[in-house]
């Protein structure tokens, strides 16, 4: 019995361990975790960066320094947000053995340049199962559109020096 629960121990410990080792700031896979970008235009980009925890500065930072990644992969020099969007979701998982109809509200919270709108949806679910513990998760997705460009950066709170954003936005080691 003991080395039954040495094993299951240590196996939990692996997992959380190989979890835990993900770097924050990568590429996503699939509809994972992670940057992405889509080219629109030859000078239009909609960039997205997608995140577990509650850290909404994070994934706005994350999804601007893909942005100047963009920009300077693409040789340009500044860009411009044309729309930011966040949206945020939560859920909670009771902890007790439940079997049975629950009816829960999704909430998403959406951030444009001037204010933020929150939208609860409705979820019905059945379950049957035994859930052991609790936890609360989110996930957060930061998503602007840019304009990129070379020479003179035009003069708004909205433009960037993709140079100097991903100096200051990179991962430190």
């Amino acid at each position: 019995m003991k080395t039954h629960i040495v094993m299951l121990f240590t196996l939990a410990s692996l997992v959380l361990v190989g979890c835990s080792s993900q770097p924050d700031y990568r590429k996503a896979e699939g509809s994972g975790y992670g940057y992405q970008e889509t080219k629109i235009s030859d000078t239009q980009y909609r960039v997205s960066f997608k995140a577990r925890g509650s850290d909404k500065t994070k994934a706005m930072d994350y999804a601007l320094l893909r942005a100047a990644e963009v920009t300077l992969e693409n040789g340009y020099d500044w860009f411009v947000v044309t729309h930011r969007e966040t949206l945020i979701d939560r859920e909670r998982v009771s902890p007790e053995s439940s079997i049975g109809y629950t009816s829960s509200n999704d909430m998403v919270t959406r951030c444009g340049l001037i204010s933020c709108t929150t939208t609860h949806y409705p979820r019905d679910t059945f379950s049957a199962g035994v859930h052991i513990g609790g936890r609360k998760s989110s996930e957060i997705e930061s998503i602007v559109e840019i304009k990129i460009g070379k020479g003179s950066r035009p003069d708004t709170d909205y433009s960037f020096n993709a140079l100097e954003v991903k100096e200051n936005l990179s991962p430190k080691n």
